[in-house]
C-alpha cells in the first residue's frame, strides 16, 4: 500500500515523499494525462526524460476503447503502455459533467451516452472500481459527480450528498479481492461547489469513511479564479496532514503554485499537452502563441532560461515554420516543452519548500511568467 512522508514544511506548503509500490513520487508533483493510456504525442521513454513519475489514465474513455478486459488480459494498465512508474486512474466522474450525454442520473448511478458509436453506457460506484481493479492502477479514484459552477447552493448539496453515498460504496466495492490482481490504493474526493462549509461538511463525511489519499474535485469547472484559490485555501489545510493531498484537473502554472501555497501535493491538468497541439507554449517570460509572424525568423529559442531538448536545440523560427506547415514532430516538440516546463515547475517548487523560501520563489515566478 501507499505511505506518505512529508519531507519539510514552508508554511503550509509541503514537500513530501508518496512511496508506492510502483515506484515513489517527490510532491508537490505535476501528472501528465494519458487519457488513452498515452500521454498524447509522446512515448513513455520520453515521459520518464521529462522527470515525471505518475501519469494519469482515464476510465471511461479505455474503458470503452480497448475495453478494460482487454487491459486486463494484457497484464495490466502499465505493462499494456510500458510504463513502470506508478498511474493514477480517474473514477469517470468527470466525464458526467464534461463529455457525454447524460441519460439518467441517481442514486444508483448514471447512464451516459458513449462518445464513440451512441450506445449507453452505466457507470455505478462498483462498476467504476471494477473497472479500475482491472487496469490495476496505482492508485483508484472513487466514483463521484463533478458538477460545474455556477450552481445553486441546493444543487451543490444534493450533488455533495450522492458523492459522500458513492464514497462509501466505492470503499466497499474496494474489498472485493476475488477481482484484484495487485493491491491499489483509493482516494475520496471533496465536492461542494464554492459553498465552503459544504466543502468542510464534504471533507469531513469523506474523511470518516477513511481513504489513502484525498482530493478536491469539482474546481476548474466555470468559477472564476478567486473563487478556486479560496475554497482551495480553504480547505487544502485542513485535510488530514498524513495523507496526500490531490487538486484534480487544475491548472495553468498561476494555479499550481496557488495550490502549493495552500498544501496541495498532486495536479494535473490536460493544459500542458491541448495547448501545445495549439501552437500555445509556457516559458519563463509567460505564454507565447507559436504560429505568430513575429517568430518567422527569430533564431532564438524558445525558452532560454529552459533545458529541455525542444528549448536547446530548435530556434522558435523552426517550431513556428513546423507549426505552420502541421508537421506531426512541430507538435511532440511542442508537447515536450511544455510538460517538462509544468514538470520542472514543481520540482523548484519543491526545493524552494525544502530551502524555506517557497512565497519568494512564487512572487519571483509570476512576476517574471506575466510578462508577455
Amino acid at each position: 500500500m501507499i505511505k506518505f512522508e512529508i519531507e519539510a514544511l514552508n508554511n503550509n506548503s509541503r514537500a513530501g515523499i508518496l512511496n508506492t509500490p510502483d515506484g515513489s513520487i517527490y510532491t508537490p508533483v505535476f501528472m501528465p494525462v494519458g487519457t488513452l493510456a498515452t500521454v498524447k504525442g509522446m512515448t513513455t521513454r520520453e515521459i520518464k526524460e521529462l522527470g515525471a513519475e505518475i501519469i494519469l489514465g482515464n476510465t471511461y474513455h479505455l474503458h470503452l476503447r480497448p475495453g478494460d478486459s482487454v487491459i486486463r488480459k494484457m497484464g495490466g494498465l502499465q505493462k499494456f503502455m510500458n510504463w513502470d512508474r506508478p498511474i493514477l486512474t480517474d473514477s469517470g466522474g468527470f466525464q458526467i459533467f464534461s463529455l457525454a450525454k447524460l441519460l439518467n442520473l441517481d442514486e444508483q448511478g448514471v447512464i451516459i451516452r458513449s462518445h464513440i458509436d451512441g450506445s449507453k453506457i452505466k457507470l455505478t460506484p462498483e462498476i467504476s472500481i471494477a473497472i479500475q481493479q482491472n487496469f490495476g492502477s496505482t492508485i483508484m479514484m472513487c466514483l463521484d459527480e463533478c458538477l460545474g459552477l455556477p450552481a445553486s447552493r441546493k444543487e451543490v448539496e444534493r450533488s455533495t450528498y450522492l458523492t459522500t453515498k458513492w464514497a462509501k460504496r466505492s470503499k466497499e466495492a474496494s474489498k472485493n479481492e476475488s477481482d484484484v490482481f495487485k493491491e491499489q490504493a483509493l482516494f475520496g474526493i471533496i465536492q461542494g461547489g464554492h459553498e465552503l462549509d459544504l466543502r468542510e461538511q464534504s471533507m469531513n463525511q469523506i474523511v470518516e469513511i477513511g481513504f489513502d489519499g484525498y482530493a478536491v474535485g469539482g474546481l476548474s469547472v466555470g468559477e472564476s479564479k478567486e473563487e478556486m484559490y479560496k475554497v482551495t485555501h480553504h480547505i487544502a489545510p485542513k485535510m488530514p496532514p498524513e495523507k496526500p493531498r490531490y487538486l484534480m484537473g487544475v491548472g495553468d502554472p498561476a494555479d499550481l503554485l496557488e495550490g502549493v501555497e495552500a498544501g496541495i501535493d498532486m495536479f494535473d491538468c490536460v493544459m500542458p499537452t491541448r495547448n501545445a497541439r495549439n501552437g500555445t507554449l509556457f516559458t519563463s517570460q509567460g505564454k507565447i502563441s507559436i504560429k505568430q509572424s513575429r517568430f518567422r525568423q527569430d533564431h532564438e529559442p524558445l525558452d532560454a532560461e529552459c533545458e529541455c531538448p525542444t528549448c536547446k536545440n530548435y530556434s522558435r523560427a523552426y517550431l513556428q515554420h513546423l507549426f505552420k506547415s502541421g508537421e506531426i514532430l512541430g507538435v511532440r516538440l511542442n508537447t515536450y516543452h511544455n510538460l517538462y516546463f509544468f514538470i520542472s515547475l514543481l520540482k523548484e517548487a519543491r526545493k524552494a519548500i525544502v530551502e524555506k523560501n517557497f512565497i519568494n520563489f512564487k512572487k519571483e515566478f509570476l512576476k517574471n511568467f506575466s510578462r508577455q
